[in-house]
């Protein structure tokens, strides 16, 4: 067999992930694409240090539309973020600036470049900066204000703002307000008039999609869903421990403040900072815990650790939304929107299908079906949609097990053999979802049974052990239940499935 599990996951996933955003964009079409000309409502948060351009390009060449995170950046740097993202993509992206976190003159010269290079939009955070809004404005610049309160919203309205973020208090990293997302969207929908709101916080799936844009959202922005994917600059660490973590997780917290304003929360995983296990936060004595291409990290600074860090990340602030959980796989960032806006077209779908007359179709969405009685065989619809389930379930199971094995396992053969593993689950998670999708249906909910039953296990050896068993009974029910899939397509795709799992048996 050639290729790893990551390599099969891009070039089998890209067409269908084109199929099921083209679609998207027909359904979901809102003023904020019409603004921002993408072609779905999803936009990825301006996260500092993690959105550079390689991110961005991908968002916005999967229809999206992507924000550099540039806060306290060069004006050399961000020129040069710029410029490669117009080299990767002819789509409009934006620059994201955060006033209060950055030097005036600092701020002054990164005005300066977005000007200059005529970028189409920039979006502001924290304090509203109406002198900053104007002159962008001026510049034939759109001007994107996320906040986090209703007073923020006004504030920022008056100040010229062409469309809001409302982020709530389940997003990951810098949190403004208190509100939980819903909410203030509600409130800043009262008062927002024609100015497009967005909304942020802890979203990851299709139903947090279809939720917004039901309530009144002109789209949703992604952080964590968008930081753990291959494009993200973030440290593997850090997309690790999202894949691993959940919500319950998370916290808000003050313990991260250096280069923020004073009393700044973040939403953080919990780790032994957020513990105590390092003293006072505020203490006037700066330790340096790593570097990032030659600049000194301290503990307790809002840094969080990048491809480009070395030090002791553990202790770095690892900023994840209250999503975490529901993010079980490291996979490009076009399958990660696809992925969402599969599960939303399904629920659409679903909702049409409740409504519909006796005789029509359930839904006008019929973006991945065989027009062959797919995946109908000799198993009825339900004992299919049932048995994709349960592999679904076991997959991820064994998708989350790999990963934390290959951080705990000690030897590095062992360890690589986990990351092998790990990619074929998640690959197997991908295609299953697909599958379940092109059914017409919705994936079950991850019960995480397997994965509690594994971590009871007691030692590493027998972990191992543990998650083959899992693999063997995974393949054993391929080949008892192949057998009775008549559509090609499906048993070429369980076939391939199979195969991964009968080379993880030996």
């Amino acid at each position: 067999m050639s290729g790893t599990g990551s390599e099969r996951t891009d070039r089998v996933g890209a067409s269908s992930a084109r199929s099921i955003i083209d679609n998207a964009g027909s359904v979901f079409r809102t003023r904020a694409c019409d603004i921002l000309g993408c072609e779905v409502p999803v936009v990825l948060a301006g996260m500092g240090g993690v959105a550079r351009s390689e991110l961005v390009a991908a968002v916005s060449e999967a229809g999206g539309y992507g924000f550099l995170g540039m806060v306290r950046e060069s004006p050399r740097f961000i020129r040069r973020q710029i410029n490669e993202v117009r080299a990767a993509t002819k789509r409009d992206f934006g620059v994201n600036l955060i006033p209060a976190a950055t030097p005036p003159a600092v701020f002054e010269e990164e005005l300066k470049v977005c000007i200059e290079e005529k970028v189409h939009s920039v979006c502001l955070f924290w304090d509203v900066d109406p002198l900053a809004i104007t002159r962008l404005r001026d510049s034939g610049i759109l001007v994107v204000c996320q906040v986090g309160s209703l007073r923020d919203a006004k504030e920022a309205l008056a100040a010229g703002a062409q469309m809001l973020i409302a982020q709530g208090v389940e997003a990951g990293g810098h949190v403004r307000g208190e509100e939980a997302r819903m909410r203030l969207l509600a409130d800043v929908l009262k008062i927002s008039g024609d100015v497009p709101v967005l909304v942020a916080g802890g979203i990851a799936t299709g139903k947090d999609f279809v939720e917004a844009l039901d309530h009144g959202a002109a789209g949703v922005v992604l952080g964590t869903a968008l930081l753990a994917t291959r494009e993200s600059f973030a440290h593997d660490y850090h997309k690790q421990r999202i894949v691993e973590g959940s919500s319950a997780d998370t916290l808000r917290t003050t313990a991260f403040h250096i280069n923020w304003p004073a009393g700044a929360y973040v939403r953080v995983l919990k780790n032994s900072v957020t513990e105590g296990r390092h003293g006072d936060p505020f203490q006037p004595r700066l330790q340096t815990v790593g570097e990032d291409f030659g600049r000194a990290l301290y503990r307790f600074s809002t840094d969080s650790p990048l491809r480009s860090t070395t030090g002791d990340l553990e202790t770095m602030a690892i900023y994840a939304g209250e999503g975490t959980g529901r993010i079980t796989d490291i996979v490009p960032a076009k399958e990660r929107i696809a992925g969402i806006l599969g599960e939303a077209l399904a629920l659409r779908a679903a909702a049409s299908g409740a409504d519909a007359p006796a005789g029509e179709p359930a839904s006008p969405v019929c973006y991945a079906r065989e027009a062959d009685d797919a995946y109908m065989g000799f198993l009825s619809h339900a004992e299919l949609v049932a048995f994709l389930n349960m592999l679904l379930e076991a997959e991820r199971a064994g998708a989350r097990a790999a990963a934390r094995l290959a951080v705990d396992l000690a030897d590095p053969a062992a360890q690589a053999a986990m990351r092998e593993l790990h990619a074929n689950e998640t690959y197997c998670c991908r295609l299953l979802l697909d599958e379940i999708a092109a059914l017409g249906e919705l994936p079950s909910p991850r019960t995480g049974e397997f994965y509690i039953k594994l971590m009871a296990v007691e030692g590493n050896d027998a972990r191992v052990a543990f998650l083959a068993k899992g693999q063997r009974w995974v393949a054993r029910k391929l080949r008892e239940t192949l057998p009775k899939i008549r559509a090609d397509g499906l048993h070429a795709r369980l076939t391939e499935m199979l195969a991964l799992h009968e080379t993880a048996e030996t």
